[in-house]
């Protein structure tokens, strides 16, 4: 509904902005001209005032075109929330600001929905799922879904004009782009011709769909579901599905959507700007609160072990070497279970079942990593001061598998995973297990958080990959915390210019410099 008013004076003004009381019969103006008139028209109308200079006035009905202005309860705002306590906090607060300034702009409270509450299922963090629901249950109302993530700030007065400038009736589908400079394995090496002409949004400046593109991709996903069963990087195959192969809507440009810190100063015509992906959370733990366990087997002894302990060991208060076969000089353990090529469930398992029985460490937190991950432990310390060790905390890289189909996510293995004790002994105690010795032990341990209804929490500052398999605009404002695989790249170079603190290069350079005076 959208009401018009022509004020006449020296000047002839028109205004026009919406209104939600849809039932509005349509009223002629029958107020004195020279004071007001205003008219109240149904959205398929678009009304032009033609002033002569008798102060005439004629009146014509042409279907709408144009755009209104939005207001607030034109969108439906989505928190790409997570069940973990600290992101639900986060999503909570993130609620509040919006609500405090629809309240400022004398509008009324928005629709607010945070992720993990639409339903019961965890998949619905991959957005496919929860589509069908979002659609029928809002876009009867509303005529956006924008969706932010917990560390997205949003200037409401400046994001109803951005989305002011869009006929709503039209598929938009709305963000900051991103691109890849190379063909990168996480995007299975899509558009490897010319990666950089596909452009996906930047979740974290967040990302707008119109309902009429909405309600198109939730009836679609009922009977097309994404191509792949992995979920990897979820921005770009959002897009991907969206785009449909050339069929569907291309994300458009909206610069608005910014990717710049809100503490810097020229972020005024901003309608989002972001936090850094770790908020402050007190104190970091201590350093002998988390057990290192690292996995590795004798044909590694020679080569990638000695660079765990050129690089991030050294940060370690305790840590374990787990191979099949026992060597005095790393020191290695061997748990008895023979080493497969793949998969390593069966190791891993070892590995709980032994941090679990207090017998090595009483450590509240548990990392498990490769022994060709890459990580800055101090880093990982400031992380897990945000988590409660009382919780079954799993925190690192998400990736989901069937989401479509009911499936389930888990913590990729390579950019380390994290456990909380309390985590560690709920998967015990829950019967989970192996199937086979090399099956993939954190798709394994996936399903199990799945099916005692355990939260996987995601961190973006692990990565399961390289740096250059990312975009470099996204590192560039982390602090990462891990990165993974030794293939085409100097690891050492790589932890110094990524994961190095830079207290520790600083004493690294003076060392150097000792020993060449």
């Amino acid at each position: 509904m959208y009401i018009i008013t022509v004020k006449l004076n020296k000047t002839s003004m028109l205004h026009i902005f919406s209104h939600r009381n849809k039932k509005e019969m349509i009223h002629k103006c029958l107020t004195n001209l020279l004071v007001s008139c205003t008219l109240w028209l149904l959205p398929s109308d678009y009304f032009a005032v033609i002033i002569n200079q008798n102060y005439l006035i004629e009146t014509k009905f042409f279907p709408l075109f144009l755009s209104s202005v939005a207001e607030v309860q034109d969108v439906v705002f989505v928190i790409q929330s997570q069940k973990n306590s600290y992101h639900t906090h986060r999503a909570e607060q993130r609620r509040t600001e919006l609500l405090h300034q629809a309240q400022t702009l004398n509008q009324s409270s928005p629709d607010v929905v945070l992720l993990h509450k639409l339903s019961d299922y965890d998949g619905n963090w991959s957005i496919l799922p929860a589509l069908p629901r979002l659609a029928s249950q809002y876009c009867q109302t509303s005529l956006w879904i924008v969706f932010l993530e917990e560390e997205t700030n949003v200037n409401l007065h400046n994001l109803l004009q951005v989305l002011s400038k869009f006929n709503t009736r039209k598929e938009w589908f709305l963000g900051r782009p991103l691109h890849d400079d190379e063909p990168t394995i996480i995007h299975h090496y899509a558009f490897s011709e010319d990666p950089s002409s596909f452009s996906y949004p930047d979740f974290m400046a967040g990302w707008a769909l119109s309902c009429p593109l909405a309600k198109r991709t939730a009836e679609r996903v009922n009977y097309e579901p994404p191509k792949s069963d992995f979920t990897i990087d979820l921005q770009h195959e959002i897009a991907l599905y969206i785009w449909e192969e050339g069929r569907g809507p291309a994300l458009t440009v909206v610069n608005e959507f910014c990717s710049e810190l809100q503490s810097l100063s020229l972020t005024g015509d901003c309608a989002t700007t972001i936090n850094t992906f770790l908020s402050a959370c007190g104190n970091p733990v201590q350093k002998e609160d988390v057990f290192v366990a690292v996995k590795t087997c004798q044909r590694f002894h020679g080569d990638r072990v000695p660079l765990v302990k050129q690089t991030w060991e050294k940060d370690a208060a305790s840590l374990e070497y787990y191979s099949d076969f026992t060597d005095p000089y790393i020191p290695t353990i061997h748990l008895g279970v023979p080493n497969t090529e793949r998969g390593h469930c069966q190791k891993t398992f070892a590995i709980l079942k032994r941090f679990a029985s207090g017998v090595v460490t009483q450590a509240p937190w548990l990392l498990i990593v490769d022994d060709d991950t890459l990580i800055s432990l101090p880093r990982l310390w400031r992380l897990l001061g945000c988590y409660d060790p009382n919780e079954a905390v799993s925190v690192g890289e998400r990736y989901g598998y069937g989401l479509s189909r009911d499936g389930y996510s888990y913590i990729t293995g390579g950019g380390g995973m994290v456990f909380s004790r309390v985590a560690v002994q709920n998967i015990l105690a829950g019967g989970c297990g192996c199937h086979s010795s090399d099956a993939p032990d954190d798709m394994v341990l996936g399903m199990c958080l799945t099916t005692l209804g355990l939260p996987v929490t995601h961190s973006p500052l692990f990565h399961q990959a390289r740096p250059q398999d990312y975009v470099k605009e996204l590192l560039a404002r982390q602090s990462p915390i891990s990165f993974h695989k030794h293939w085409n790249i100097n690891p050492v170079a790589v932890y110094q210019h990524w994961l190095k603190e830079p207290n520790q290069r600083r004493a690294h350079s003076l060392t150097k410099t000792r020993e060449e005076l």
